[in-house]
Protein backbone atom coordinates (compact mmCIF):
# COMPACT_ATOMS: atom_id res chain seq x y z
CA UNK A 1 0.00 0.00 0.00
CA UNK A 2 1.68 3.39 -0.77
CA UNK A 3 1.76 5.69 1.56
CA UNK A 4 0.04 9.21 0.64
CA UNK A 5 2.43 12.39 0.46
CA UNK A 6 1.62 15.26 2.57
CA UNK A 7 3.07 18.84 2.21
CA UNK A 8 4.10 21.13 5.19
CA UNK A 9 5.05 25.12 4.71
CA UNK A 10 7.51 26.30 7.43
CA UNK A 11 7.40 30.31 7.64
CA UNK A 12 10.82 31.47 7.64
CA UNK A 13 11.79 35.40 8.91
CA UNK A 14 13.27 37.60 5.88
CA UNK A 15 14.90 40.86 7.07
CA UNK A 16 14.61 43.25 4.28
CA UNK A 17 16.88 46.55 3.97
CA UNK A 18 16.38 49.54 1.76
CA UNK A 19 20.06 50.84 1.45
CA UNK A 20 20.59 54.40 -0.63
CA UNK A 21 22.54 57.14 -1.57
CA UNK A 22 21.62 60.59 -1.33
CA UNK A 23 23.22 63.99 -3.15
CA UNK A 24 22.27 67.43 -2.29
CA UNK A 25 19.12 66.26 -0.64
CA UNK A 26 17.70 63.90 -3.47
CA UNK A 27 18.03 60.10 -3.30
CA UNK A 28 20.66 59.58 -6.24
CA UNK A 29 20.52 55.49 -6.09
CA UNK A 30 19.40 52.78 -3.80
CA UNK A 31 19.67 49.28 -3.73
CA UNK A 32 17.73 46.09 -1.28
CA UNK A 33 19.24 43.66 0.66
CA UNK A 34 17.08 40.59 1.60
CA UNK A 35 18.78 38.18 4.20
CA UNK A 36 17.26 34.94 4.32
CA UNK A 37 17.59 31.84 6.60
CA UNK A 38 16.93 27.95 5.17
CA UNK A 39 17.61 24.31 6.92
CA UNK A 40 20.12 23.60 4.92
CA UNK A 41 22.85 26.43 6.56
CA UNK A 42 23.75 27.36 10.23
CA UNK A 43 24.21 30.99 8.77
CA UNK A 44 21.72 32.79 6.54
CA UNK A 45 22.49 34.08 3.29
CA UNK A 46 21.99 37.43 1.17
CA UNK A 47 19.99 38.31 -1.94
CA UNK A 48 21.13 41.92 -3.41
CA UNK A 49 18.10 42.87 -5.86
CA UNK A 50 16.93 46.41 -8.12
CA UNK A 51 20.49 48.32 -7.60
CA UNK A 52 19.87 51.47 -9.52
CA UNK A 53 21.62 54.54 -9.68
CA UNK A 54 19.69 57.89 -11.38
CA UNK A 55 21.52 58.29 -15.08
CA UNK A 56 23.16 61.44 -14.43
CA UNK A 57 24.72 60.19 -11.42
CA UNK A 58 26.39 56.73 -12.90
CA UNK A 59 29.87 55.89 -13.82
CA UNK A 60 30.52 58.24 -10.20
CA UNK A 61 30.87 55.83 -7.47
CA UNK A 62 27.18 55.54 -6.18
CA UNK A 63 26.88 52.02 -7.45
CA UNK A 64 29.66 51.24 -5.48
CA UNK A 65 29.04 53.07 -2.78
CA UNK A 66 25.84 51.07 -2.50
CA UNK A 67 27.34 48.19 -2.89
CA UNK A 68 30.06 48.24 -0.57
CA UNK A 69 27.55 49.60 2.26
CA UNK A 70 25.64 46.29 1.34
CA UNK A 71 28.22 43.89 1.71
CA UNK A 72 29.46 45.09 4.78
CA UNK A 73 25.97 44.76 6.12
CA UNK A 74 26.13 41.16 4.97
CA UNK A 75 29.45 40.76 6.75
CA UNK A 76 27.91 41.99 9.86
CA UNK A 77 24.75 39.72 9.99
CA UNK A 78 26.93 36.87 8.85
CA UNK A 79 25.58 35.73 5.87
CA UNK A 80 27.63 32.95 4.29
CA UNK A 81 26.99 33.99 0.38
CA UNK A 82 26.03 36.98 -0.97
CA UNK A 83 24.11 36.65 -4.64
CA UNK A 84 23.44 38.82 -7.01
CA UNK A 85 21.37 38.17 -10.11
CA UNK A 86 21.11 40.34 -13.26
CA UNK A 87 20.16 39.51 -17.02
CA UNK A 88 22.36 37.71 -19.38
CA UNK A 89 20.71 39.02 -22.57
CA UNK A 90 23.64 40.73 -24.24
CA UNK A 91 22.91 44.42 -23.09
CA UNK A 92 24.21 44.36 -19.59
CA UNK A 93 28.06 43.02 -20.22
CA UNK A 94 29.01 46.53 -18.33
CA UNK A 95 27.29 45.61 -15.21
CA UNK A 96 28.55 42.14 -15.02
CA UNK A 97 31.81 42.99 -15.59
CA UNK A 98 31.65 45.55 -12.54
CA UNK A 99 29.75 42.90 -10.22
CA UNK A 100 33.19 41.35 -11.25
CA UNK A 101 35.20 43.99 -10.00
CA UNK A 102 33.84 43.71 -6.68
CA UNK A 103 34.02 40.28 -6.54
CA UNK A 104 31.15 38.49 -7.22
CA UNK A 105 32.01 35.64 -9.49
CA UNK A 106 29.60 34.08 -11.89
CA UNK A 107 28.18 30.84 -10.74
CA UNK A 108 24.92 28.72 -11.81
CA UNK A 109 22.13 29.39 -14.00
CA UNK A 110 18.88 31.04 -12.96
CA UNK A 111 15.60 29.88 -13.75
CA UNK A 112 12.47 32.08 -13.23
CA UNK A 113 8.79 32.21 -14.54
CA UNK A 114 7.02 35.51 -13.82
CA UNK A 115 4.04 35.06 -11.71
CA UNK A 116 1.00 37.71 -12.39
Amino acid sequence: MEEKMTVQVSRFTTQTLRISSWREGCEVGHAYLYIMTNDLHDAPFGLVEDVFVEDQYRNQGVGHELMIKLMSLSKQAGVYKLIATSRDDGTRQSVHDWYERLGFKKYGVEFRIDIK
